[in-house]
């Protein structure tokens, strides 16, 4: 258990509040004008927790079926919450709880039907704008993610995702009619979600299913597809900046923290190689160029990224302002995991920690992860940080008398607290807001199921979309409440704890 080192303190306009993502939430997958994305073709699986890597798995099958699907298959992310719907409700219960800030994704697919149509989704830009207002009206600044694993169907099918170098000049696109439509409603933007993801699921990050590149090195198209992604990030950055030079525009990756499995050599080099690999993509955006390390990998694994003339100098004039990261757990590496135990993490497999507590999904705890990595990315880009994800998936239960009590979510949240006070009065990292990972129950990426419960508000819906999708505060709504209106510094739970029936 986390126990701050010292009094808590967070800077006076600490933006605090919850995250979401378009494809997770919204729903109304094929209203008022809105697109495909290949997220809506991922069906609910229940393969087990042991892997969670293997839910991403999907071919060109599983797509024609999608395609063919009536309206009886389980496709999750279809429906979501249906915020699309209740979207005052929802920034009103965010209100409520004090939010400074709410994290939210844009779907490209919404803005344009199409992503080579000639004019933007009007219905769809009209129902951002709403969004944005109804934010304002309760002071809460929006936080919006470009892309946050919804590639549209159309540049999956005509170009082969972001492999496709066509699908840069599409983004950029994209990203100015965000960029001019949403100006004076929108300053803090993110353009891709955990932008390293695409090395570990390909499908949700850039659109590509690998038995439709036979013939090719699947790794190959991997780095290109990146390359693309970050050429695409670049330009949106600079376009930004150039339509309001307000905007603060941060990337985003998933903040993955490895730790030696001993203290042998080959351990720690282990665990070394596996925590730098985190930051391959994000150093680009930060510096406006490949690491060295990056390059030698791409080398040593005998592949060509394919690069344009004036590609370097579009990477050095669009980097970012800023730095977020999804943070969720920690796990270990070893020089050989023979005989070792492997837990799930987020999109990825780890050597379970002896030390800490697992989650139901096999996560491991730990609050002390967050302050190591807020020193460690601070140490290493210099620039302002946020927590974009942070939380605690789980399975909560409605008792009797309608009530939610989760002092899970609550310990959970108030550990963490405490670590990004120590890292901001102890160790000098510069941090301006966090978002817990979701402000709202949510289809859950790794898993597309409603079991797996992460919000601080609980949706009436199940892992099939049945339900009445009514809206309840959970017992961590009160508290989460607590620790906004404190500034980070009253993070008593004990008067939210209960009698165990």
């Amino acid at each position: 258990m986390y126990k701050n080192l010292a009094p808590l303190k967070f800077p006076k306009d600490f933006l605090w509040g919850g995250a979401t993502a378009a494809n997770q939430a919204e729903g109304a997958w094929n209203e008022d004008g809105k697109g495909m994305t290949i997220e809506d073709c991922l069906p609910f699986r229940t393969t087990g927790y042991e892997d969670f890597t293997k839910q991403f798995e999907f071919t060109s099958k599983d797509l024609e079926e999608a395609l063919n699907a009536d309206e009886s298959a389980n496709y999750p992310k279809r429906r979501g919450i249906q915020q699309y719907h209740h979207y005052e409700e929802d920034i009103c219960l965010m209100a409520e709880m004090g939010f400074k800030t709410y994290r939210m994704s844009i779907s490209w697919a919404r803005i344009y039907t199409h992503p080579w149509d000639e004019k933007p989704n009007q219905k769809g830009i009209d129902y951002y704008h709403r969004v944005f207002r109804e934010c304002k009206k309760y002071g809460i600044e929006p936080l919006v993610t470009l892309s946050h694993y919804d590639p549209p169907l159309d540049i999956v099918e005509k170009y082969n995702g972001w492999y496709g170098r066509e699908v840069v000049d599409l983004f950029e696109k994209y990203a100015r009619t965000c960029f001019e439509e949403f100006q004076g409603e929108v300053k803090y933007w993110l353009t891709f979600n955990e932008v390293d993801a695409m090395l570990r699921h390909p499908v949700t990050s850039g659109g590509l299913i690998q038995d439709r590149f036979e013939g090719k090195n699947f790794d190959e198209v991997i780095y290109q597809a990146m390359h693309h992604q970050m050429i695409a990030s670049a330009k949106a950055v600079k376009i930004g900046h150039e339509i309001d030079p307000e905007n603060k525009i941060g990337c985003m990756l998933t903040k993955l923290e490895f730790y030696p499995y001993t203290c042998k050599p080959e351990d720690v080099l282990a665990a070394q190689k596996r925590t730098r690999s985190i930051y391959r993509y994000a150093d680009i955006q930060v510096f406006g160029e490949y690491p060295k390390f990056l390059l030698k990998e791409i080398e040593k694994k005998g592949l060509h990224v394919q690069k344009e003339e004036n590609d370097d100098k579009i990477l050095k004039e669009g980097t970012v302002d800023f730095v977020s990261f999804s943070y969720y757990m920690t796990s270990c590496e070893a020089g050989n995991k023979d005989g070792l135990d492997l837990a799930p993490g987020n999109t990825v497999n780890g050597v379970k920690n002896p030390y800490l507590p697992s989650s139901e999904w096999g996560w491991q705890t730990d609050a002390a992860g967050l302050r190591v990595s807020l020193i460690e990315m601070y140490d290493r880009y210099r620039k302002p940080l946020f927590v974009a994800e942070n939380g605690l998936g789980a399975r909560d239960v409605v008792r009797e008398d309608g009530t939610i009590y989760d002092p899970y979510r609550m310990e959970y949240l108030k550990e963490h607290v405490c670590a990004m006070s120590d890292a901001i009065n102890e160790d000098g990292v510069e941090l301006f807001g966090y978002t817990w990972w979701g402000a709202i129950d949510i289809v859950s990426e790794s898993t597309r199921e409603m079991t797996k419960r992460y919000g601080f508000i609980y949706v009436d819906v199940d892992d099939y979309g049945n339900g009445t999708y009514q809206r309840r505060k959970k017992d961590s709504f009160y508290y989460y409440k607590q620790v906004i209106e404190s500034n980070g510094t009253d993070i008593d739970h004990t008067k939210f704890l209960k009698e165990e029936e």
